[in-house]
């Protein structure tokens, strides 16, 4: 986390230039998915392709990013070569691409929830894998803009990238169990795969309500949070370590949050100020923080 710290604030580590830009391209798609939320009418190739093209930015042959594959690829089991995924054949990839954008803007996927919706996604795009490389990280991606474009904007509590690869067996098994069915891609029953998804979404949503729940035993921030104040997971650290403590100076947020730096915690700082949430009491090096009463 420190070295991601660093990278996303221009710093020089020691690491693979690979992983480096991975962190960068990270932060690149999380900023192109708030300019894309805010976009104008439905979905659009263009959308999935100018994710792939952030995702792998540097990471691929140029020649290949943001650009739907024209080549055939499979899936194999490392150790074993083994064949797990036969993707469609390259030649389908551009119409069965353009048959799902059609059906997302259609009025019948209006009638499934977002969350089904995005779960639908993410299984589909997988299943058609549209590119190359970096498929699984363009797809969740995209999945996470149509959460956000339906009021689920998630990413700014958790990330379901995060979810999955703390638990790949579960993914990986929960998307083999529908993919291994037979017929077309579009024909499979997505049950499973969607009981999986769903449950996922509601881990990580349970865990943000009991943190905001154990935040809103503060009778003073009830009318705060209830204004839907967007806040970070460290955002909501600081705010129920003051309230814990009854309030803090710099030199204790620096030890609360040892691998972050004392702009980035400023920053927060003030932001909560800003949001009346906590205020400043004193000008000098011993100023501390209070909860806003």
């Amino acid at each position: 986390m420190d070295q991601t710290r660093q990278v996303l604030e221009g710093q020089e580590i020691f690491a693979k230039e690979r992983d480096i830009q991975e962190v960068i391209n990270y932060r690149n798609v999380m900023n192109l998915l708030d300019e894309l939320k805010e976009k104008r009418g439905g979905y659009e190739i263009s959308m999935l392709t100018d994710i792939h093209k952030d995702t792998v930015n540097k990471v691929v042959d140029p020649a290949k990013c943001g650009v739907l594959r024209k080549s055939e690829v499979v899936i194999k089991e490392e150790g074993t070569g083994r064949i797990v995924f036969q993707p469609p054949t390259y030649l389908k990839v551009p119409d069965l691409s353009e048959q799902f954008i059609a059906w997302l803007n259609s009025p019948n996927a209006s009638d499934f929830h977002s969350i089904l919706k995005a779960g639908i996604v993410h299984y589909i795009l997988v299943s058609i894998h549209p590119f190359v490389e970096g498929n699984g990280r363009t797809v969740r991606a995209f999945s996470t803009l149509v959460l956000m474009r339906e009021n689920y904007d998630i990413k700014q509590f958790f990330s379901l990238e995060e979810h999955f690869d703390n638990d790949p067996a579960s993914y990986y098994e929960a998307f083999t169990k529908t993919d291994t069915q037979p017929g077309e891609t579009f024909e499979k029953d997505m049950t499973g795969w969607l009981e999986y998804f769903t449950e996922v979404v509601a881990v990580e949503l349970t865990k943000i309500k009991e943190r905001i729940r154990k935040l809103s035993v503060d009778s003073r921030l009830k009318g705060l949070i209830g204004s839907q104040v967007a806040l970070t997971e460290r955002q909501m650290k600081l705010i129920e370590h003051v309230g814990e403590v009854g309030y803090v100076g710099m030199q204790d947020l620096k030890k609360l949050f040892p691998m972050i730096s004392e702009d980035t915690i400023l920053r927060d700082v003030n932001y909560l100020i800003e949001k009346k949430i906590i205020k400043k009491e004193g000008k000098t090096k011993a100023a501390r923080y209070v909860i806003t009463k």
